[in-house]
């Protein structure tokens, strides 16, 4: 179990009552933010404490891993300048009734905060430029002491959480492949093409099989057995690069399914990454070798530039880990 602090004002109202916690990818000049690559390390049965407006508003308990999802609707105006998509966490928030300001309290807990990427002012004041970051164990602890008994049954909940899967993914790319479908720009063999790429299978399927000649990690090579699984995601891609037969690998469809959620990736070099936040015997169960480095052998030089996408942007790896 990891404890975590989300700074939240504009959009806690939504988050807390949805069970949610979103973050773009990106700040608005398209940088990286620590402070939203934290998302990409929660795991179930992880502890969120909700600040707001000087106060502990709530606290949470994981219920997913992190996945790739568009800004809610609900959000409105809020966050106008951020991404359209951005990371997404179930988080299941009890509202507490002792909601402490930890500025009352900040000469127990200013000992206790992290060096870097504090989510408190020394002075105990919040900091705006955090939205969630990882805190230490024992000061934790002290923030449940502060807050009484009505936290102990979270903590229980919490040992006992079974991950919820995403639901929302498989409704945007079909909003999406909608778009594609009823593109009259598009010619109509190129469209059924694009939408059976979603699926990695058809004209893709057959382009990635000129590069892949099997599963890099299972060995199956009867493609039959097979998808054509993009680096970078269909739902990421431009028309061009749904097509691309580098932008691919053949895996079946258990390993597809880790690729495409971030729970594995690869190096350039070949070398599998296991995601921090995976569940390794579910790995190991699904035909992944978690006991020892496994590398599965050289890529072309546009398949590396895809697995580049795919590390930054896909793969469960904060940057700061």
């Amino acid at each position: 179990m990891r404890y975590w602090w989300v700074n939240q004002n504009q959009t806690y109202r939504h988050e807390i009552t949805g069970g949610y916690l979103w973050s773009p990818k990106r700040n608005a000049n398209g940088a990286q933010n620590p402070f939203y690559e934290s998302m990409r390390e929660v795991a179930p049965g992880d502890l969120v404490f909700s600040f707001i407006d000087t106060r502990i508003y709530a606290v949470g308990v994981a219920q997913s891993y992190c996945w790739e999802s568009p800004k809610p609707l609900e959000f409105g105006s809020a966050g106008q300048n951020w991404e359209d998509i951005g990371w997404r966490v179930k988080v299941h928030f009890m509202e507490l009734t002792n909601k402490v300001r930890p500025k009352d309290h900040i000469d127990i807990l200013r000992p206790l905060l992290p060096d870097k990427y504090s989510p408190l002012q020394p002075n105990g004041n919040g900091l705006q430029s955090v939205y969630l970051t990882e805190v230490p164990t024992a000061l934790a602890e002290v923030m449940f002491g502060l807050i009484g008994q009505e936290v102990a049954l979270l903590t229980l909940a919490a040992a006992n959480v079974k991950a919820v899967s995403t639901d929302d993914l498989d409704s945007w790319e079909w909003k999406i492949e909608q778009g594609v479908v009823n593109d009259p720009s598009i010619p109509e063999t190129d469209r059924l093409a694009i939408v059976r790429a979603r699926k990695g299978q058809g004209l893709f399927k057959d382009r990635v099989g000129k590069i892949e000649s099997r599963c890099r990690l299972t060995g199956v090579e009867n493609p039959v057995h097979l998808v054509a699984s993009h680096c970078k995601p269909w739902r990421d891609s431009s028309n061009e690069e749904r097509l691309n037969g580098e932008n691919g690998l053949l895996l079946t469809p258990s390993i597809d399914h880790l690729f495409d959620r971030g729970f594995i990736g690869f190096e350039n070099n070949g070398a599998l990454i296991i995601s921090p936040v995976a569940h390794r015997p579910s790995l190991q169960r699904m035909g992944i070798d978690t006991t020892r480095a496994v590398n599965v052998g050289a890529f072309t030089s546009g398949q590396k530039q895809f697995l580049e996408f795919h590390r930054n942007a896909v793969l469960l790896r904060s940057i700061h880990s």
